[in-house]
């Protein structure tokens, strides 16, 4: 298997340092509000490196870690007068939700940061006898000048980033770059003790205690979104590398491409979030993952209604190829779909091909079985192929019919409503809306006309 390596900018062959087990950190949520469709997409990818590598005969150790202390933590806590810890227990538990509903398997560890104060505590400590860090005013700082290739993964040079950023000035700090490791406490928030005095870990150290604590030295792989490869991931090999005093410290850097909404990227700060409760709420968990998935994990998708109804339309093409009685004539040879398959996600990862392959089969298994060929081999070979991309096949719940069959009917009815609403026959337009509210269908008037959705299940 060939991965594309952010590090060295290329493809390269893939296998794990002991031959058998792969190690893989990738970077978790920070939980201060629900899961949105972003990080669906992020870790729907995930799991598909994970599922594959397990099915081309791998062991997988897979660790993700929370990011429970953070100044949006502090801030949303503090909104709505709860404590931090309540807070962030409601948005894990929503997170776990999700990623069940997409069929995600579940990390091997899930560490918190504030569950791992006194490991973060020893790797700080170590790196200010290495005098990679230095304590200044309560908080304590690496040094960046020390890393002489900082900057590797992101490809730029210390000089191109101090003159290309927009850097706080900190009397405290030695260089501008130089990024937190301790953060010293401030009144009203949540603190431990340390030789530095009361404060909290910075962002980037977290993950280096947790994935050499739990994976150890060096990992396979690390991932995480396009979004993390500066300055997270980029502080995380300075300071991972000065710790351990070997490179490399993660021999593989994966990063999938950011999820769209119009021109903008999908995310928290600029609120143009779709909630995944949303998204599964009109789609099946199969649909959103063929969506992903649809597109190469490296390059970004932009996110719209049209393009998941599209794919909850085409998860039907599988399914009844899947419905096919099998017959008692010849077998439907599955092999050479099933190589096309193979030789797709062995080549970075390249689901938009592998997908074609499944649907060609799903074609020919229609063909087959209308000229009595024995198609449940081949079947079999379907279900377990789309297994190694998480996807169940399971026909959609949809609480009274399936909306996507009912479409064309709701369009007709609210073509009829809008001639009944400019011929001001207010009463019986109103009686389609409810109609179709009764049903679970939501009318919006807009300047756009009428715009119409399923209401999210509870």
């Amino acid at each position: 298997m060939k991965l594309y390596n952010t590090l060295t900018g290329r493809e390269e062959e893939f296998v794990p340092a002991d031959g058998k087990t792969v190690k893989m950190y990738v970077c978790g949520v920070t939980p201060y509000s629900s899961t949105h469709v972003g990080h669906a997409l992020s870790y729907v990818v995930f799991d598909v490196l994970r599922r594959y590598l397990e099915h081309i005969g791998y062991e997988v150790l897979h660790v993700q870690n929370f990011t429970d202390i953070d100044d949006k933590i502090i801030q949303r806590a503090q909104d709505e007068g709860v404590k931090e810890e309540a807070l962030v227990q409601r948005y894990i538990q929503d997170f776990f939700a999700t990623m069940d509903g997409l069929n995600i398997k579940r990390a091997h560890h899930y560490p918190r940061a504030t569950q791992e104060i006194p490991s973060i505590i020893k790797t700080i400590e170590r790196l200010i006898e290495g005098d990679f860090a230095y304590p200044a005013g309560g908080d304590v700082f690496f040094r960046v000048n020390r890393s002489e290739d900082y900057g590797k993964l992101s490809h730029r040079t210390l000089e191109g980033m101090i003159a290309g950023a927009r850097i706080q000035v900190d009397e405290d700090k030695e260089h501008p770059m130089d990024f937190a490791l301790w953060k010293g406490a401030k009144e009203g928030e949540p603190a431990w003790d340390s030789p530095w005095g009361p404060g909290r870990p910075g962002w980037h150290i977290e993950c280096t205690a947790m994935s050499l604590d739990r994976l150890g030295d060096p990992l396979d792989i690390h991932g995480g979104g396009m979004d993390l490869v500066f300055p997270h991931h980029e502080n995380e090999i300075a300071q991972s590398e000065a710790f351990t005093g070997r490179q490399p410290f993660s021999r593989y850097w994966v990063h999938n491409g950011l999820l769209q909404f119009g021109d903008d990227k999908m995310s928290k700060s600029l609120g143009n979030l779709v909630s995944a409760e949303e998204a599964l709420g009109r789609y099946s968990p199969d649909s959103l993952r063929l969506y992903f998935l649809s597109s190469h994990y490296r390059a970004p998708l932009n996110y719209s209604e049209e393009g998941a109804a599209a794919m909850e339309r085409s998860m039907e093409r599988f399914r009844h190829a899947l419905r096919s009685n099998g017959n008692s004539g010849e077998p439907l040879d599955a092999a050479p779909f099933a190589e096309r398959f193979h030789n797709a996600m062995a080549s970075d990862l390249n689901t938009p091909q592998a997908i074609a392959s499944l649907f060609d089969l799903a074609r020919e298994i229609n063909r087959s079985q209308e000229l009595g060929m024995d198609v449940r081999p081949a079947q079999e070979r379907l279900s377990e192929l789309g297994s190694v991309l998480g996807l169940t096949f399971r026909e959609r719940e949809d609480d009274g019919g399936d909306l996507l069959s009912a479409q064309p009917f709701i369009e007709m009815l609210l073509e009829t409503r809008a001639e009944l609403r400019k011929n001001r026959m207010f009463d019986l337009a109103d009686r389609i809306r409810d109609g179709l509210a009764g049903q679970g269908i939501i009318l919006e008037d807009t300047a756009r006309g009428t715009e119409w959705q399923r209401q999210p299940r509870k």
